[in-house]
């Protein structure tokens, strides 16, 4: 009759399976790789130097928002003092962040050694030096 009979169409060309689907799998893992898990790695680490470097007098902020003074570090309990004679214990992990670090007793002392070496300006050679700026400034 006048109507001819359909058969399936072969493939255009061979379907690479390489190509169509391990290569974008491939370049997806990397892209979460290098912009999810590693830095997530990385904020890890230095978490867990943060943890193992606390001592006594460092400010911290607990997971609950406490502020306080470490005053004693043990094993994994660390008495946080959150006012005059207030200690709370608190689990070493519970720690999210060090505000401040007390500089060691040697550092202080050089700096304030540092500070005893410098002469003093005399007052009359600063005062000096203003006034003529000032004398400077008028004539204008």
């Amino acid at each position: 009759m006048f109507i001819s009979p359909a058969y399936a169409q072969a493939l255009g060309g061979s379907q690479d399976t390489l190509t169509t689907f391990v290569l974008p799998m491939a370049l997806i893992f990397v892209v979460f790789y290098f912009f999810m898990i590693r830095p997530q790695q990385q904020k890890q680490k230095q978490m867990k130097a943060m943890l193992e470097a606390l001592r006594r007098g460092d400010r911290v902020v607990t997971a609950g928002g406490i502020i306080g003074t470490i005053a004693k570090v043990e094993n994994d309990d660390i008495q946080v003092e959150i006012a005059d004679g207030v200690r709370v214990r608190v689990v070493r992990n519970t720690i999210t962040t060090v505000l401040t670090k007390p500089q060691p007793v040697a550092a202080k002392k050089e700096a304030k050694d540092d500070e005893d070496q410098k002469a003093p300006e005399p007052l009359a050679a600063g005062v000096g030096g203003v006034v003529e700026k000032l004398k400077g400034l008028l004539r204008r």
